[in-house]
């Protein structure tokens, strides 16, 4: 259905968008050219199964704000903290069983900053980050392609 010429949806902010990419280097690219949209203080919130790029899409973002790639998946570790300007914390929340660790890590001291925070498998301490976020969903993994959908901040 075509809308009228000029017409926004009601909620402009917060439509999703979903791009299919068929290679790593696509969805690299991708990231690269989020990732110049964010600043200081920016959340995303990162979504997607075992192995559908989660980490690579990280990577990225924080070699297209940094100039280098210094990420690795912070999953046995939980938080990982990146210099540069701006700082970006990487949150992972794979490994989270009970809400109530939240608290013991103290990873609400990464909100709220000047760091961007990228947190993966955000869903499993949803109530840990604000509203104001944008969402990334990426659908698929091992050597199917992956699409990549991104809820704008409302």
């Amino acid at each position: 259905m075509r809308r009228p010429q000029g017409a926004e949806p009601r909620d402009a902010a917060a439509k999703s968008r979903g791009v299919t990419f068929s290679t790593e280097d696509q969805l690299s690219a991708f990231a690269a050219t989020f990732a110049r949209r964010l600043r200081g203080g920016d959340v995303v919130a990162i979504s997607g199964p075992l192995g559908s790029g989660k980490t690579t899409l990280v990577r990225a973002i924080v070699r297209a704000l940094h100039g280098a790639d210094q990420t690795y998946s912070p999953t046995f570790t939980f938080w990982h903290h990146y210099e540069g300007q701006p700082p970006v914390e990487h949150i992972d929340l794979f490994r989270i069983a009970d809400r109530r660790e939240l608290a013991e890590l103290g990873l609400e001291e990464a909100f709220g900053g000047e760091a961007i925070v990228l947190v993966e498998w955000w869903r499993n301490a949803s109530e840990l980050l604000p509203a104001r976020r944008y969402e990334i969903e990426i659908d698929g993994a091992g050597d199917s392609p992956r699409t990549v959908s991104i809820r704008e901040p409302a």
